[in-house]
């Protein structure tokens, strides 16, 4: 057997096994590709390494799109679209100040955390309804 026959055939089984070990359908994807490459230099003898190489790029990023076009689309909608999108989570919710807002700055404290907050200077202790997040700064509106 050729040695890059054989290199692309190990190739897609490594890629296809690190997929079982770390789930993502990202590294199944590129393994397609490099059985696709492993069949082309099988059943093509001659094809020169940089061909092959460029032929493994351009459909690893094909087979990627594919997935990310037509697989995707085709997902169940989340029953709890806010999990691990904590901010998301909190929109909505009531909560004292726990350091008054000045120049559009404060703090509040859900659960444990401590969260600062973006808004219309109020004083500490007044209620907020945190209605939407930048990043890790909480937008409120006195409640």
């Amino acid at each position: 057997m050729r040695w890059d026959v054989f290199a692309w055939a190990a190739f897609a089984l490594l890629l296809i096994a690190a997929e079982v070990l770390a789930p993502g359908a990202f590294m199944l994807w590129l393994g397609f590709a490099a059985a696709a490459v492993f069949l082309l230099t099988w059943l093509l003898p001659g094809i020169p390494v940089l061909a092959q190489v460029a032929g493994f790029v351009v459909l690893g990023f094909a087979s990627i799109q594919i997935y990310r076009t037509w697989f995707r689309q085709r997902e169940r909608p989340s029953d709890q679209p806010a999990l691990n999108k904590r901010t998301a989570a909190l929109v909505g919710q009531v909560v004292p100040l726990e350091r008054a807002i000045v120049e559009g700055r404060g703090r509040v404290q859900i659960a444990d955390a401590y969260w600062d907050v973006a808004g219309p200077e109020l004083p500490a202790g007044s209620h907020v309804r945190i209605v939407g997040a930048d990043a890790m700064t909480l937008r409120v509106e006195p409640a």
